[in-house]
């Protein structure tokens, strides 16, 4: 597999905590926008993406931002 698979078509919003959340970079976990290891056996592999304060993320689910993990709008051109 060398293209990710498009979750959906735009971001997953989020309030997030402090912490450490490893995004799905293949597209195919069901635990979108966060890594289930389905990339197992595939050259993707999830970005770890730490949190240090509370706030509110636009996390990209269409896998074809320029500034992973974050939405840059790129799904509206698909």
């Amino acid at each position: 597999m060398s293209n990710a698979v498009i979750a959906d078509l735009k971001p997953a919003v989020l309030t997030l905590e402090p912490g450490t959340y490893y995004w799905c970079s293949c597209g195919q976990s069901t635990n979108q926008p966060y890594c289930d290891g389905s990339h197992a056996g595939t050259d993707f592999v999830p970005l770890a993406l730490e949190i240090t304060e509370t706030k509110q993320v636009a996390l990209c689910l269409c896998k074809q931002t320029g500034n992973q993990p974050f939405c840059d709008g790129a799904h509206a051109k698909l």
